[in-house]
């Protein structure tokens, strides 16, 4: 009996593992989200923008933030 290995020390250190790389993927679809979404609204003209109820100023103010924000 003191030859086996006490796996459920194992299995509880993967999931830490798992989140974190869930995490990870969520995170960097959430950044490259934005940055689609921000170049979408860099190619709206000014009628689309005042459809939307966005100023000039708001849309420069968005464009100019980094992707991960």
């Amino acid at each position: 009996m003191n030859n086996l290995q006490d796996v459920s020390a194992l299995a509880s250190q993967s999931i830490p593992r798992f989140t974190t790389l869930q995490h990870a993927w969520t995170t960097l679809f959430r950044c490259l989200e934005r940055a689609r979404t921000r170049r979408l609204l860099g190619r709206l003209d000014a009628q689309q923008l005042s459809d939307l109820g966005i100023s000039h100023a708001d849309r420069l103010n968005e464009l100019d933030k980094p992707f991960w924000r």
